[in-house]
């Protein structure tokens, strides 16, 4: 029998000049983390977004 998964995408917000706070992201991680997601991987930039997405895992 295969794991099944859900998955959460989560886009970080940034700041005018494109940055973000470290303070925001450890936060967003720590709320996910209880929530029992798993960070699985960070989008960093693409054509459309220019912010960092946060994409996450848990068993459904």
């Amino acid at each position: 029998m295969s794991t099944k998964w859900n998955y959460l995408v989560i886009e970080l917000k940034t700041g005018l000049m494109g940055g973000f706070k470290l303070e925001a992201l450890q936060e967003e991680l720590d709320r996910q983390g209880r929530n029992g997601w798993e960070l699985v991987n960070v989008v960093h930039a693409t054509p459309t977004v220019s912010s960092p997405t946060l994409i996450f895992k848990k068993e459904a």
